[in-house]
C-alpha cells in the first residue's frame, strides 16, 4: 500500500488570490466558499453529500487540474461529446507525492457512454496499434449492461500502480457488485493504488481506514461512515420502515 510519501496526490487547494468573485457557479458552492486544504488519504479517500453540495463539481476539478478529460477515460483520452465542464480546474492546486502513478483513470458513471463510444471509434482507425477494447476484456461495453460495463473497466482496465478517481461508480451496480467492487478497491490498493471516490454508497463507504470527506452546506469535514447522513438513513429505514414509510406516505 501506499504512505504520505509515496502517495501519488497529497493534497488541493484553491487558489483564492486568482478569485475576484464568489457569486457564481462553480465558485458560489459551499464546498469551495468555506475551502480548506484538502488532503487525500494515500489508500481511499471518498468524497460525500447531498445532490447540489458540489461532490461531483470538485471530483471534476481535481481530474481535469491532473490532466483527465472532463468525460473521463486514461490521461491519453482527448475527445467531447458535450461541453458541460465547470472551469473549476481553473482555481484549483494540486500538491503530488513524489511517486509518480503507473496507470490512470477518470471513471464518470455519467459520460461513461460516451467513453465507450469513443474507444470504438478509435479501435475502427486504421494502423491505430492494440485495440483499447482488449484492455476492458475484450468485449464491447455498448454490448453488455451498463452494470457489467463499469464492472468491466474496474476488473480488466485498472491495472494497480494506479490513481483511479471515480465519480458515482455504484451508479448501474447491484448492492453484491458493490461488496465484489469493495474486494477490487482493496487488491489495487494493495498493488499500490490511490482512490479519490464520490459516491452515495454506503456500501462502498466502508473501506476500512478510508477517509470520509462530507460536504454540506457549512462546507467540507471529516467523518466516519457510521455518522454519514447516508448511512443513519439507511440504517434507520431498515430498523423501522414501517414507521418511517407511514410518515413517507401521510
Amino acid at each position: 500500500m501506499l504512505d504520505q510519501d509515496s502517495q501519488y496526490i497529497r493534497s488541493a487547494y484553491i487558489k483564492r488570490d486568482q478569485i475576484t468573485s464568489y457569486d457564481h457557479f462553480p465558485l458560489n458552492l459551499p464546498v469551495i466558499r468555506n475551502f480548506k486544504e484538502l488532503k487525500f488519504h494515500p489508500n481511499v479517500t471518498y468524497i460525500i453529500g447531498e445532490n447540489g453540495m458540489g461532490k461531483s463539481t470538485l471530483l471534476e476539478g481535481i481530474a481535469i487540474a491532473y490532466g483527465f478529460n472532463p468525460e473521463g477515460g486514461t490521461l491519453n483520452f482527448n475527445f467531447t461529446s458535450y461541453d458541460s465542464h465547470s472551469n473549476l480546474d481553473e482555481f484549483i492546486r494540486l500538491v503530488k507525492g513524489v511517486s509518480r502513478a503507473k496507470d490512470h483513470f477518470f471513471f464518470r458513471a455519467e459520460t461513461f457512454y460516451n467513453v465507450a463510444t469513443n474507444i470504438e471509434n478509435l479501435d475502427k482507425e486504421p494502423l491505430s496499434g492494440p485495440r483499447i477494447i482488449d484492455s476492458f476484456g475484450g468485449k464491447s461495453l455498448h454490448e453488455q449492461s451498463h452494470g457489467e460495463s463499469f464492472f468491466a473497466a474496474f476488473i480488466e482496465r485498472f491495472q494497480g500502480n494506479g490513481l483511479y478517481i471515480l465519480d458515482e461508480p455504484e451508479a448501474a451496480l447491484s448492492p453484491l457488485r458493490q461488496m465484489s467492487m469493495l474486494a477490487r478497491i482493496n487488491d489495487l490498493a494493495n498493488q499500490g493504488s490511490q482512490f479519490i471516490i464520490s459516491t452515495h454508497s454506503p456500501i462502498l463507504m466502508a473501506y476500512p481506514n478510508a477517509k470520509i470527506l462530507q460536504l454540506t452546506e457549512e462546507g467540507m469535514s471529516e467523518s466516519t461512515l457510521e455518522d454519514t447522513n447516508h448511512y443513519c438513513i439507511m440504517k434507520q429505514f431498515f430498523e423501522n420502515k414501517n414507521r418511517l414509510l407511514h410518515h413517507l406516505f401521510r
